[in-house]
């Protein structure tokens, strides 16, 4: 029974994490940060890469400390019927909901839509997220391969692919980074602006669905030692970490310079377009769009077998293959039918699901304080469920947070949780909630040792 893997084992789960991990959002959102923090890029940068990829690893330390395959094992600590609800909504909003058929729509609008008239893309787009989503039910058919489909080869393209661009960046910069014009939102607290920005690309939800993945893939390295398990999965996690650092920082700085050359764009999508054009010029734009579709196609393969390999745990008298075929229908009719109607009403759901998803994560690293106690787990819960109620009020639809009962309802979080008009209301909610929890532990193990 092997106690460790090879330096080069962990390098592939570490590559194939990253893949997981990096899709098209990840790729334009730091380039955006740097358009429009300007001179300041590199403190905001700093905030984004707090929580950009600070919650992932800790998302991904907390799988691997509490030596469990995932999500559903460590939300049972709450409780069963608990973690059925968190486990289930999670997936599917991460998944055929919401941003598995972003992914599809996503590398479409970036590598195609430019080039095609609105007419002909009523039919364009059904064929390509059809053939999208048959490649990433292809790959994700074989669970046992995902390290070979990712970490071995999709993400070293999407690296060789991506890096042609940042190093023609770097090597003939479009302009310098300390005369770069700052966007009014960048010129105070640039750190608390670059930490939101990074709060947004939803990483925290990924590492722990992700979790099962590198549990499963580690324990088909010969790892089975739980301990082992734990150590291997930080390990990995580390050098997924520190790669998505390194690009996200060189990606903040090419969006700066690019500021020499172009105003800010809309989006970090556009950036980039505007970018590969230019240092490679017709063929930039070829080189854009696989780097996109890589990017999207490798974490749709992530999603669909987590989805589908949870799933089966979940309810162990479903198939594999059929999970993963439903999955990739389901994604492929909503990004085709609908899917702004989709997102509108899955982002509340995202809102009240994502406080859930940090403190389950930051409860798991602190659960020896309290011996995995469900008491605090259920009291913190409890009150996060509450201040995440109301974070998903203020991001629903808009039809319903202009009526009066909606309102009331935000115009009572905003007066009485701190932090809710940046998003972070549930966070002294939360705190209270564990603190609450901790003394009912402490109170009744005292209890009981008195009884003894």
């Amino acid at each position: 029974m092997k106690q460790k893997l090879t330096f080069k084992e962990n390098l592939f789960i570490g590559s194939m994490l990253f893949g997981l991990f990096f899709g098209a959002g990840n790729l334009i959102f730091p380039l955006h940060l740097g358009q429009m923090a300007g001179a300041n890029v590199l403190l905001a940068n700093l905030g984004f890469l707090i929580t950009a990829i600070g919650l992932p690893f800790l998302g991904i330390i907390a799988i691997g400390i509490s030596k469990t395959n995932g999500v559903f094992a460590i939300s049972s600590r709450v409780s069963k019927i608990y973690a059925y609800i968190f486990t289930i909504g999670l997936y599917l909003v991460i998944g055929p909901f919401f941003a598995l058929p972003r992914l599809a729509t996503t590398s479409y609008e970036i590598a195609f839509s430019p080039f095609v008239s609105p007419s002909s893309g009523k039919w364009i787009l059904p064929v390509f997220s059809m053939l999208f989503f048959i490649v990433a039910w292809f790959f994700a058919r074989k669970p046992s391969k995902i390290l070979d489909y990712i970490g071995k080869f999709l993400n070293p393209v999407f690296l060789i692919l991506l890096g042609i661009v940042v190093v023609l960046a770097l090597i003939h910069p479009m302009g310098s980074i300390s005369h770069a014009p700052i966007s009014p939102d960048y010129n105070k607290s640039v750190l608390l602006k670059g930490f939101i920005d990074g709060y947004n690309t939803l990483d925290a939800l990924a590492s722990l669905a992700f979790g099962i993945i590198i549990v499963t893939t580690i324990k088909k390295l010969g790892i089975t030692n739980p301990n082992d398990i734990a150590k291997e999965t930080v390990k990995s996690g580390a050098i997924s970490i520190i790669g998505m650092g390194v690009i996200y920082t060189l990606l903040a700085v090419m969006g700066t310079m690019s500021l020499g050359e172009f105003k800010v764009s809309e989006n970090g999508g556009i950036a980039l377009a505007q970018i590969a054009q230019h240092y490679l010029g017709d063929f930039g734009i070829i080189v854009l769009s696989l780097i996109i579709i890589v990017a999207c196609l490798k974490t749709a393969i992530g999603l669909i077998t987590a989805f589908s390999e949870t799933f089966t745990e979940l309810f162990p008298k479903t198939n594999y293959i059929v999970l993963a075929t439903m999955v990739s229908v389901l994604a492929f009719i909503f990004a085709n039918v609908g899917l702004t109607k989709i997102i509108m009403y899955s982002l509340p759901v995202l809102m009240f699901i994502y406080p859930l998803a940090i403190t389950l994560i930051l409860l798991t690293l602190v659960s020896h304080l309290f011996n995995n106690s469900p008491i605090v787990y259920r009291f913190t819960t409890l009150f996060t469920v509450i201040a995440a109620f109301f974070d998903g009020i203020k991001a629903s639809p808009e039809p319903f947070v202009k009526t009066n009962f909606a309102q009331s309802l935000i115009g009572f979080a905003e007066n009485y949780l701190p932090f809710f008009d940046i998003g972070m209301g549930w966070i002294v909610p939360a705190l209270i909630g564990f603190i609450i929890g901790l003394i009912v532990y402490k109170v009744r193990g005292n209890k009981h040792e008195v009884q003894a």
